[in-house]
């Protein structure tokens, strides 16, 4: 697959005391990466932030996606969503690396999927706050 036509969504979320709490990503095959992140803890705005990235972190991520070897993990028997939440797989949200430990049930997919996630959103955040970055003058 070339980098255009390469696409990545990333959404986490769950609805609670809070309402509809969530953090969700997606670059686009044109380079246009899009960022929300809505908490509505203590009545926090949700954020919203759109970038364009140029072609070599287009093709890092497809790199970083291919190392893992994500695409060959079979999601099947994967933790259905509960009221933790949900991740862009229909699964349960694991918020930490003793969740990939569910059940026994393919513990090493679950273990690529969470370190992948870790890497993606270190990158998308990193590019958000370079991209936003304000300097006083």
């Amino acid at each position: 697959m070339s980098t255009s036509d390469f696409y990545l969504r990333y959404y986490v979320g769950h609805k609670g005391k809070f309402g509809h709490e969530f953090l969700e990503f997606e670059f686009r095959p044109d380079g246009k990466l899009r960022y929300a992140n809505n908490s509505n803890y203590k009545n926090d705005v949700m954020i919203r932030k759109e970038a364009y990235v140029h072609k070599s972190v287009m093709e890092e991520l497809k790199r970083i996606i291919d190392d893992s070897e994500i695409t060959k993990e079979d999601d099947a028997l994967w933790p259905p969503p509960d009221r933790v939440g949900r991740q862009c797989f229909p699964e349960k949200k694991l918020s930490c690396k003793e969740d990939y430990t569910y059940g026994g049930v393919d513990p090493e997919g679950l273990r690529v999927f969470y370190y992948l996630v870790q890497d993606l959103k270190c990158l998308v955040f990193s590019l958000i706050g370079l991209h936003f970055k304000i300097k006083p003058i």
